[in-house]
């Protein structure tokens, strides 16, 4: 009797660990050929992919920002310096481009980008402190982003612009619910 449960005991084991593997290996592979899940609310859920056209971009944000986001529980453990996972955002400013923060939301060259206007207090009712309002002309080396798909992204109307060389990937969506 005490045998067949070890045996039963054991096969669990064995399953368990084969299983554990099997989703490791299948996230290495993935990273290899540069799929991202996107399971945040500021982008469709989905599975994106490292592209050199993309119009999202993968960065990990600066601090104080990163470590606020940290803390908050807005990014998850992940690859960046910081011990967080990239944001996934779409760029809305380059080089060139004039951007309002405004009260009402983000103006991209007399463009409003929807659902960008900063809001107070994120979920759980903390404050949150916008960009300073005002009118930016992009420089070389940075980058603005907002997400127009949820009102409550944490992006450029925030943190303000983005490092270049803060970003990690481009990407762009290839199934997405």
């Amino acid at each position: 009797m005490n045998s067949g449960r070890s045996d039963s005991f054991w096969r669990l084991i064995r399953g368990c660990l084969v299983a554990v593997a099997a989703c490791v290996g299948l996230f290495q592979i993935c990273g290899w050929l540069g799929l991202r899940l996107n399971v945040s609310p500021s982008l469709p859920v989905g599975v994106y992919i490292a592209s050199d056209t993309g119009k999202l971009v993968e960065f990990c944000p600066v601090e104080p920002f990163a470590s606020m986001a940290i803390t908050r529980g807005y990014r998850a453990p992940g690859a960046c310096p910081d011990g967080g996972t990239p944001l996934l955002k779409p760029v809305v400013a380059t080089t060139g481009d004039t951007v309002d923060v405004l009260a009402d939301g983000i103006v991209v060259n007399g463009a409003r980008v929807p659902n960008s206007a900063p809001l107070p207090a994120d979920t759980k009712h903390r404050p949150l402190t916008h960009w300073p309002f005002g009118r930016y002309a992009v420089s070389a080396g940075v980058v603005w982003v907002a997400s127009s798909y949820n009102d409550r992204s944490f992006d450029s109307r925030y943190f303000g612009p983005v490092p270049v060389v803060a970003i990690r990937n481009r990407a762009r969506p290839v199934l997405c619910f």
